[in-house]
């Protein structure tokens, strides 16, 4: 069976929800997939600076078309 995703509720300001709208239709991404893609991606920089992170992080979804 895949294993599945974890949910989580999620409160953004209004400003920050359009912003991240707008980045993630430039990017062909749904809302929630550009969050999981950004999140992914400052845990990979975050694990690249030496700082400790588990390496059973998620890759960031290919953007949607």
């Amino acid at each position: 069976m895949a294993e599945s995703k974890k949910q989580i509720p999620l409160r953004l300001s209004p400003k920050l929800y359009n912003a991240i709208a707008a980045w993630a239709e430039d990017d062909f991404r749904s809302v929630n997939g550009q969050i999981e893609y950004l999140l992914t991606e400052c845990v990979r920089q975050r694990r690249k600076n030496g700082n400790h992170v588990s390496e059973e992080t998620d890759a960031p979804s290919e953007p949607e078309v």
